[in-house]
């Protein structure tokens, strides 16, 4: 499939012929294996913390409450511990993910996501291994610094292969194996639920997709703008001929080779991060990581089987339900994978918003009025809400799932790339981890309410989808700056050349 790249080189406009080759396809979906990883972890807590073994065996305090489920229908799995136990692996993907945009800078992002899925398999056998709960935790911790490895590696890997015109599809197979590891954690959690050592078998599964990470890892070939920055030009443009299918490539190869040189004169990336001209991009990439997380679909997403066991599901309807809104989530996201190239990310953004909307508001209002404190909501009810979740959850795996890792990674010039994605990981870690540990405290207190919460930070998020994110489809990534964010009617003030050289002189 032949694409046309707009670029600039030297202030003229000319195009650099590409290809989507089937080498750049595979080692996209390789890659996104790191997401399959993350997605399958979200998936497989929800369902291993209402594991009556798991809860027995850990948590008995919680299992108690659980089977004393009148006394309070919102309160029973409020327990610090078990939040602590799906939240610790977000700590420490924020402090990895820093090491990890150091090692992706000197290393190379093909190493940095083989070392995500080592970090990951060792979370993995010290979990399915767990005999007391500080071993659980240290296997979260790796399991972090898996996740912390992988998030920052893959979207910039997958951004620096893709041709600009395919950008967005191959970006999104990150978030579409994300959903795929949450399903297939979904239907593991409902078949090993009544097994003896189901939570075992449950968090020993993260293994297949570290497994097949680690040795697809091997496979794949390094990007051109990565063996260019590390010194290696000569294998940097064969790389760039392999993946792009043509031979022509030294519009672009002398591109990169431009940008390779103008960062290399930045001493320090943290402090170029911090002047003016990089805040459109910094703010952005922040704001669309809290956003992702006050959608309130982590809460779904973790605590599935919990919240559905709220609304008066039993054990395995509520474990089935999860698998359900995992469908979903998968068959949603191949939307993305098609749309998002075509439509563009605002689009997408701005109706998933208030699709995601109408469903919370729908959904805490039908909680709100029928499920009391004890006792449980008809059927029927149930049923709609789960409808409602399916609806809201379609939404956000269409847009705010993929496009909050895909826009950061697209959106900041090499000179402060993997800083700046850096501070978009860290930032989707550190609001995971706070709403992880935050939610089941926040039902017992807050109850349907919880729904309204999260409501209030999606019309907040539509807001800032209309007026202030710019359209980043189809733009080659080295040129973002000159026709993205000087041309945006807020933004471009932060690239005011006289006011940029009087603040940046010392």
């Amino acid at each position: 499939m032949p694409a046309q790249v707009m670029s600039v080189n030297g202030g003229s406009a000319h195009d650099i012929p590409a290809k989507l080759t089937g080498q750049v396809v595979v080692c996209s979906i390789i890659a996104a294996c790191g997401g399959l990883m993350f997605g399958y972890d979200i998936g497989i807590s929800g369902g291993v913390t209402s594991m009556d073994v798991f809860l027995k065996k850990f948590f008995p305090t919680v299992f108690e409450r659980k089977h004393h489920a009148k006394e309070n229908n919102y309160c029973k799995f409020d327990d610090q511990l078990l939040q602590l136990f799906t939240s610790s692996l977000y700590l420490a993907a924020v402090v990895s993910s820093l090491i990890a945009s150091s090692c992706c800078k000197k290393y190379g992002r093909r190493i940095t996501i083989r070392l995500a899925s080592i970090f990951f398999l060792i979370g993995v056998l010290l979990n399915a291994a767990a005999m007391n709960l500080m071993m659980l935790i240290f296997g979260r911790i790796f399991l972090g610094a898996g996740v912390g490895f992988g998030n920052q590696a893959v979207p910039l890997f997958i951004s620096e292969i893709a041709p600009p015109n395919y950008r967005g599809g191959l970006n999104v197979c990150f978030q579409l194996l994300v959903t795929s590891g949450i399903l297939f954690a979904n239907i593991v959690n409902y078949f090993t639920s009544g097994h003896p050592y189901g939570w075992r078998i449950s968090l020993g599964g993260a293994a297949v997709p570290a497994l097949f990470l680690a040795f697809g890892s091997l496979a794949i070939v390094e990007t051109p703008t990565s063996l260019i920055e590390r010194g290696k030009p000569e294998l940097g443009l064969v790389t760039l001929r392999k993946i792009r299918g043509v031979e022509d490539v030294q519009k672009e190869y002398d591109e990169i080779v431009a940008t390779t040189e103008l960062s290399k004169q930045i001493k320090s990336p943290w402090k170029n991060l911090m002047k003016r001209r990089s805040r459109p991009q910094l703010i952005t990439s922040a704001l669309l990581q809290i956003f992702q997380q006050f959608t309130g679909i982590n809460v779904i997403m973790f605590y599935a089987p919990v919240l559905f066991q709220t609304m008066g599901f039993h054990s395995d309807a509520s474990l089935l339900s999860a698998v359900v809104t995992g469908v979903i989530n998968v068959f949603a996201t191949l939307v993305a994978v098609f749309t998002v190239d075509r439509f563009g990310r605002r689009v997408l953004l701005i109706e998933a918003a208030i699709q995601m909307l109408i469903a919370q508001v729908a959904s805490g209002c039908i909680l709100a009025s029928m499920l009391k404190t004890t006792g449980s909501i008809p059927k029927t009810y149930s049923y709609v809400v789960l409808a409602l979740i399916c609806v809201f959850v379609a939404g956000f795996a269409w847009s705010w799932g993929p496009l909050g890792w895909l826009i950061p990674s697209e959106i900041f010039p090499l000179e402060t790339r993997t800083a700046g994605f850096f501070v978009a990981v860290s930032m989707n870690m550190i609001f995971t981890f706070l709403i992880a540990q935050a939610f089941l405290t926040m039902l017992c207190h807050m109850r349907a309410a919880i729904f309204f919460f999260f409501c209030a930070w999606i019309v907040i998020m539509l807001i800032y989808a209309i007026a202030f994110l710019p359209e980043t489809k189809g733009v080659s990534i080295d040129e973002m700056n000159d026709k993205v964010w000087k041309k945006h009617w807020f933004w471009k003030r932060y690239f005011d050349d006289e006011r940029e050289q009087a603040r940046d002189k010392p």
